[in-house]
């Protein structure tokens, strides 16, 4: 299995993305870098995880006004099964209304603002999108 962080999807991954029906949660692995890097330059000294904080803060408004949630974040301790070359740090899981929720967020310029922060925190990311099935 081949496993590539990144911090913009695939173009070739929005079609299906969008034609997910229903209620999405994304589960969101995340790899923060040691410093934050910024564009300008700014804020040397504030780690990679403080600047996607930021991020973060402002991206909760967002969801929430779209009827979306976060459901779930956590540090990643370890590795219990499974191997990897590297553990990502955090991990996220965001509830949206539906896929087009999430696009639409994306396309504000409130989003576009905050993105800065998450782009100089982010090393990469994988981005799981689920959607609830029956009980088993």
């Amino acid at each position: 299995m081949k496993v590539e962080n990144a911090v913009h999807p695939d173009p070739a991954n929005i079609k299906p993305f969008i034609e997910t029906d229903g209620p999405v949660c994304m589960v969101n692995l995340l790899k923060f870098r040691e410093k934050a890097a910024y564009p300008d330059g700014r804020d040397p000294e504030l780690s990679g995880r403080e600047a996607y904080l930021r991020y973060g803060r402002a991206m909760v408004k967002l969801v929430e006004a779209t009827g979306g949630r976060f459901i779930f974040a956590a540090e990643v301790k370890g590795l219990l099964l499974g191997e990897v070359e590297e553990l990502w740090d955090e991990v996220g899981i965001v509830e949206y209304p539906s896929s087009k929720a999430l696009i639409e967020i994306a396309s504000t310029p409130e989003f576009r603002e905050i993105e800065v922060h998450r782009e100089a925190g982010l090393a990469g990311q994988l981005n799981l999108t689920t959607s609830e099935r029956s009980a088993l």
